[in-house]
């Protein structure tokens, strides 16, 4: 959705590096540069306007003058005030004291709310809740089925007395969902409401009358982010004619510029909750305005990555299966338990895509394909348990074997196998150096051996009294004894190789046990 955002701040940013000063003619074309990647990413213009404003009094003020790195600085004061437009702060659901919990949606018809209210239930299900889903658009066609079906995928149950279809009164069934969750015991209840394809009279008194009815916690106004400036104008019409607390942006999939649903908070003064960006109910999360502002300015968003990784990882068993690369251990059933978990987090080109710098590798992501890893998986189940165990009893009549049963080239099995190899031998030597759990064995090769030259630790470095040339007490480097040129730092930083007024380093002594010398 804001690749293209994103493209053009990322290339006006990197002008700036390198660069020791900014003058105030830097300045001001970085922020017409950036002006105009707002407008054709289809930002409201008063957005724009604001934005730039701040960056350039920000830009220009002592924050800049006296940092070390001006650029920098520059880049910040822009994440920051992307991160304001964006809400500031991640905003939560509030619930109600007493439950049921009622969460009303509203928005134009082909937002994506029916489909919306199924993600934000199985989400709330994660969570511990007991959601009910109510069918109120009974003018769409199917409109209630589709609700019905859509819980069933989530494994939430939809309150739909009415068969839809022109057919019931909406908010007499909003104000019986009520009832039937204190009955049912659901602390949750999300009602769907009807849509329109423009902002209607008959579409905005029927919302007021259901939120009237059933007095929602909160009103989640659903846009589609590829609607473009309507998004806007539609937001700013459900703001005063039915009211929300909140917003979700929809369809971030997509291939639109998407830069009018970043002004629909700054516009409505309301904050953006939630984002869906896929088609599965699983494609849905609480919208962070840093972690978004990071990845439009390619910083990539690793605490995203991070907490889908604790969703599907199971911690005992990425604790074994560190401790087997630290020994050497690790088997190809590790390897195919590791790759289905990670299959479960979703394509491997959105993963690699929340890296930072990943903005850079468009083109390799692009050609990223999970099939691959499918081809991979087919092999390994292909194998016995023992070939999973042990992979060096693999001859050539095993690989012809496998490589029949999983529908592969027998060159796709030897690449496997021999991957594995590499992989593991490079996975053992950086949890040596990364200290995981096992990496602390010597090998027998390395164990030192009495009486043979060379078997043995090396030779002791020579004692050197009075301490090494141009060294202060305590190990130091004396700043004033470097050869001429490496003594100067950098502006900002001169004053840490002098010692403060007053201060005698030789007055200055150690404990008995640490000031002997060698």
């Amino acid at each position: 959705m804001f690749d293209t955002l994103s493209d053009r701040l990322t290339s006006v940013l990197q002008n700036l590096r390198g660069r020791g000063r900014l003058s105030d003619a830097d300045i001001d074309a970085t922020a017409r540069e950036i002006r105009i990647a707002l407008l054709e990413a289809d930002v409201a213009l008063p957005v724009v306007r604001t934005f730039i404003a701040n960056v350039k009094e920000r830009a220009k003020g002592a924050e800049v003058s006296g940092a070390l790195n001006p650029a920098q600085q520059v880049v910040k004061i822009v994440n920051e005030e992307l991160v304001a437009i964006l809400g500031g702060e991640t905003r939560r659901l509030t619930l109600a004291k007493t439950p049921p919990t009622v969460i009303m949606l509203a928005g134009l018809q082909g937002s994506g709310k029916t489909t919306l209210a199924g993600k934000l239930a199985r989400h709330l299900g994660g969570q511990g809740h007991t959601p009910l889903l109510v069918a109120c658009d009974l003018q769409r066609p199917n409109a209630v089925t589709q609700l019905q079906v859509v819980g069933e995928r989530a494994g939430v149950p939809t309150f739909a007395p009415e068969p839809g279809n022109g057919v019931g009164d909406p908010v007499d069934v909003a104000r019986r969902s009520i009832d039937e969750a204190k009955r049912a015991q659901h602390d949750v209840v999300i009602v769907d409401t009807a849509g329109r394809l423009g902002v209607d009279e008959v579409m905005m008194r029927q919302a007021a009358d259901i939120r009237e009815a059933v007095q929602p916690d909160e009103v989640l106004f659903v846009v589609d982010a590829m609607i473009g400036q309507d998004a806007v104008t539609t937001a700013e019409a459900f703001r005063d004619g039915v009211g929300f607390t909140g917003v979700v942006l929809t369809k971030l999939d997509g291939d639109a510029r998407g830069g009018a649903a970043l002004s629909v908070r700054e516009v409505t003064g309301q904050p953006i909750m939630f984002a869906s960006n896929g088609e599965k109910l699983e494609d849905f999360d609480t919208f962070h305005p840093d972690r978004m502002a990071s990845r439009i300015l390619g910083m990539g968003d690793v605490l995203t990555l991070i907490e889908q990784a604790e969703q599907v990882f199971d911690q005992d068993q990425a604790e074994a299966a560190a401790a087997k690369i630290g020994t050497g251990e690790l088997t190809l059933e590790d390897f195919l338990e590791q790759m289905l978990a990670v299959r479960k987090m979703g394509p491997i080109a959105n993963l690699l895509g929340m890296l930072p710098g990943a903005g850079q590798m468009k083109d390799q992501l692009a050609q990223v394909d999970d099939k691959h890893l499918d081809r991979l998986q087919a092999i390994i189940r292909g194998m016995t348990p023992a070939e999973r165990h042990d992979p060096k009893i693999i001859n050539a009549s095993r690989r012809q074997r496998i490589a029949r049963g999983s529908g592969v080239a027998i060159r796709e099995v030897n690449e496997l196998v021999n991957r594995f190899y590499e992989a593991r031998k490079m996975m053992q030597q950086m949890a040596g150096r990364f200290g995981l759990p096992g990496s602390n064995r010597v090998s027998k090769t390395r164990k030192g051996k009495k009486g043979k030259k060379g078997k043995g630790r090396g030779p002791t470095p020579p004692k050197v009294r009075g301490g090494l040339p141009g060294m202060m007490p305590g190990g130091m480097p004396d700043l004033s004894k470097m050869p001429p040129g490496l003594n100067e730092l950098p502006p900002g930083l001169s004053g840490l190789g002098q010692f403060p007024p007053g201060f005698d380093p030789k007055k200055f002594k150690l404990p008995k046990d640490k000031g002997k010398e060698n």
